[in-house]
C-alpha cells in the first residue's frame, strides 16, 4: 500500500485497539490513559518499522534518537492525543499518523475512533461553508488569551474542545473556522492534523504565518494556526497586534 493508505490503515488500527480498551472497563483514569498510549504506540511502532524500516521514526510515546535527523522521510506519530478525554469517556481524542518529508507534512491522517471517522490527506472533501459569524475553537482546559483576543477582533465565538487533533480536524470538517495554539506543542501534536488540514485547503502556520518545519532536532513546535483561507489575513494581522 501507499504511504497514505499505509497512515489511515495505521490510524484506523490503533483506534479500534484505543476504544476496545477503554470498553474493558477494567481500569480507568490516568491508568486508563497510560495504557491506552502504550498499546497503540507499540502498533504504531512495531507496523512502521516493518513497512517502512528505512524511514525515521518521532513518537510521543518512544524516546527520541538523532537517527530520524538524516532521513528525508521520518513518520511522526501521536498514538493517542488527547489522553485526559480519552481516560473521560469522551469523543474529542485522536490517533495522529503523519510522514513528513524534507520537514514538510506531507501524508497525514487523523483517526477519531470515538466518532467513527478517519480523516485523512489523499481523500479532500469539499469545505462546509464558512460560519458567520467565525468560530474559534480552543483548549477547554487552557484557552489562549491570543484566542480571546483574536475572537474579539473577528467578531468570532469561542467553542472548548479537546485534543489538538480533535479541534484542527473541527477545521476540516466544518464544526469551525480557526484553530489557533499559543501555549506550547510538540512535533507529534500537529503534524498529521496539518497534513490533513492543508490537503483540505486550510491554511497552516505558525501563528505569526511563517511555515512549519518539522523533523527538527528540538521537536518542540510550540503554536499552531489553522484557518480558512477566507480568514488567514485577518487572524495573522490580529494575531500581530495581540503580540505588540
Amino acid at each position: 500500500m501507499n504511504d497514505a493508505q499505509l497512515a489511515a490503515s495505521l490510524a484506523a488500527s490503533a483506534g479500534e485497539i484505543l476504544l476496545a480498551i477503554r470498553r474493558c472497563g477494567l481500569i480507568s483514569g490516568k491508568a486508563l490513559g497510560r495504557a491506552g498510549d502504550q498499546a497503540a504506540n507499540e502498533l504504531l511502532v512495531h507496523a512502521l518499522r516493518e513497512q517502512r524500516p528505512d524511514d525515521g521514526l518521532l513518537s510521543e510515546e518512544t524516546k527520541d534518537t538523532a537517527e530520524r535527523l538524516a532521513r528525508s522521510r521520518t513518520w511522526i506519530i501521536d498514538p493517542l492525543d488527547g489522553t485526559r478525554e480519552f481516560a473521560e469517556g469522551r469523543s474529542d481524542w485522536a490517533v495522529h499518523v503523519a510522514l513528513v518529508v524534507d520537514g514538510a507534512a506531507t501524508v497525514g491522517a487523523v483517526g477519531l475512533p470515538a466518532l467513527g471517522t478517519i480523516l485523512r490527506s489523499d481523500q479532500p472533501a469539499a469545505l462546509p461553508p464558512l460560519g458567520t459569524p467565525p468560530r474559534i475553537v480552543v483548549s477547554r482546559t487552557r484557552p489562549p488569551q491570543e484566542a480571546q483576543q483574536v475572537a474579539e477582533a473577528l467578531g468570532a465565538e469561542m467553542i472548548a474542545m479537546g485534543s489538538a487533533g480533535a479541534k484542527a480536524m473541527a477545521v476540516v470538517r466544518g464544526e469551525a473556522d480557526i484553530y489557533l495554539h499559543s501555549g506550547g506543542q510538540f512535533e507529534w501534536d500537529s503534524a498529521a492534523p496539518v497534513a490533513v488540514a492543508a490537503a483540505h485547503g486550510l491554511h497552516c502556520s505558525r501563528i505569526d504565518g511563517s511555515p512549519l518545519v518539522y523533523n527538527q532536532p528540538n521537536a518542540y513546535l510550540p503554536d499552531l494556526l489553522v484557518c480558512r483561507a477566507e480568514l488567514r489575513a485577518a487572524a495573522i494581522a490580529a494575531l500581530a497586534r495581540v503580540s505588540r
